[in-house]
């Protein structure tokens, strides 16, 4: 649910009475609750007639569950955005290649670079899934090496690589699980390496 539909409803107000109080169109509102994301004019409007801060309007989720869709407008201060496919289905199968070498790091984030080039699925959070493999693969022998080179033993480098490999498995499946609750990651990186 976006943030503006679910800030009206709670004001008790249908898109009609939200429309003829703030003075924008129906078709605003339905564009704004539909993923919009309202900017200048629109934005000020909307955060004035309802007496709320900007941020408030703000929306968490930048992903749709239904086709893929162009949001186009005429009306000034309201910005046209395409709102990303979510595909699950692909989106958690690329992101689960990576457990047959999550015990291998340095290439664990290939699979998912393949299968995301061949299904052509390009969206935020399947390049987060690859940026967050990619860092691993980076830290984790990083990580390695350091436990290596200051010889504390055979059985700590084993109860490292070990402990390394479970991480990544459990970032791996966490992520999944919530792919397919909240069509989002729970672990990721606050940006994108490819």
């Amino acid at each position: 649910m976006s943030a503006l539909k679910r800030i009206r409803e709670e004001q008790n107000l249908t898109q009609e009475e939200l429309a003829e109080k703030s003075g924008l169109s129906v078709r605003t509102i339905q564009r704004v609750e539909a993923g919009t994301e309202p900017k200048g004019y629109t934005l000020k409007t909307l955060t004035a007639t309802l007496n709320i801060s900007e941020k408030d309007l703000s929306d968490a989720d930048n992903f749709s569950s239904e086709a893929e869709i162009i949001i186009e407008s005429g009306e000034p201060g309201l910005q046209t955005e395409k709102v990303e496919t979510f595909n699950s289905t692909i989106i958690k199968i690329i992101n689960l290649s990576s457990l047959p070498f999550a015990w291998f790091p340095v290439v664990n984030f290939l699979p998912p670079l393949l299968l995301m080039i061949f299904t052509k699925e390009k969206t935020l959070i399947v390049k987060q899934i690859i940026s967050l493999q990619i860092f691993l693969a980076v830290i984790c022998p990083i990580i390695f090496l350091i436990i290596a080179f200051l010889k504390l033993g055979s059985g700590s480098v084993m109860l490292t690589m070990c402990g390394l490999t479970l991480t990544n498995v459990f970032i791996i499946l966490r992520n999944t699980y919530e792919i397919d609750r909240k069509q989002k990651l729970r672990y990721c990186l606050n940006f994108n390496i490819i």
